[in-house]
């Protein structure tokens, strides 16, 4: 998309959505010669402004698509920038001598544009990444005929209306039904209500005195096996191990441990490694 053309469809600061919305009822429709014309203009001649007046003409029709996904609770003047992204798409790559309008063309790049805005914005935790579950998320809500759960049937007849599994039906019901909490209680929440935050039942089990000791133990035990398990190294290996992996300091390199024992640094690189098996066959037994 051309940055030159970003300005011809976005609300102006200050701007109310109902002045915004009037002002694009306002254009006149394209004729269909006069949108040939103009897109045969962009196409052949890349001329900007045939493009700005193409997308200026269809502002109206992204304000009706993106009026039809109100319910999702997302600011409407959110979904139109979003919608007038796809518009911008859409003319871009619109070609006048398949012989189609371009408003066909566009709804598939105004809606994508806004289905991507709604699944990253309408809940924290993202709900739908796959194909299968887009798909859901877009036509669940509309297929079911009442709030209650679906009945077995009525989940069979929607996976098969849309192809996916009765599983991901299922999953996309439960997903749909959930929503977003936050982890502290508001300030301004009673104390009935404050107590039913999870940062009051999530149990933080690093305060745990059985935890802490198991913990503890745990440490101790690795320390004194990965001990007994470099000492019973010969003493080159043990070097090796101790200056490549076990020093507070600058860890040396291959070549510094070659030179100090004469050797190659492949020759350092096999010892390192034949040492590391000696180590870790003591650590798990």
């Amino acid at each position: 998309m051309n940055k030159s053309l970003q300005p011809v469809a976005t609300l102006s600061p200050g701007e109310s959505l109902g002045t915004y919305i009037q002002g694009v009822n306002a254009i006149p429709v394209l004729s269909v010669d006069e949108e040939k014309s103009l897109a045969e203009r962009l196409y052949h001649h890349q001329d900007l402004d045939a493009a700005r007046e193409l997308v200026i003409s269809h502002l109206r029709f992204v304000v009706h698509i993106a009026r039809s996904y109100n319910g999702y609770g997302l600011p409407l003047a959110d979904l139109i920038q979003e919608g007038n992204v796809g518009l911008m798409k859409a003319v871009k790559r619109f070609n006048p001598e398949k012989g189609v309008r371009l408003v066909s063309f566009a709804v598939h790049w105004i809606k994508a544009e806004i289905h991507e805005y709604i699944l990253r914005n309408w809940r924290i935790v993202k709900v739908a990444t796959t194909k299968a579950q887009r798909k859901l998320f877009f036509n669940l809500r509309s297929a079911k005929k009442r709030l209650a759960w679906l009945t077995n049937d009525e989940a069979e007849a929607i996976a098969g209306d849309l192809g996916v599994g009765v599983k991901q039906v299922r999953e996309m019901e439960k997903r749909l039904s959930a929503r977003d909490t936050a982890f502290d209680a508001p300030d301004d929440d009673d104390d009935d209500n404050a107590y039913q935050a999870p940062v009051y039942y999530l149990e933080d089990k690093r305060s745990d005195p059985a935890v802490q000791l198991e913990q503890a133990d745990w440490e101790q035990n690795s320390y004194g096996r990965l001990a007994s398990a470099v000492a019973g190294l010969d003493e080159r290996s043990r070097d090796i191990i101790q200056q490549r992996w076990l020093n507070d300091g600058e860890k040396a390199t291959l070549h510094d441990l070659a030179a100090k024992y004469g050797v190659s640094a492949e020759r350092i690189r096999q010892l390192e490694q034949n040492a590391m098996k000696k180590v870790r066959a003591v650590m798990e037994a």
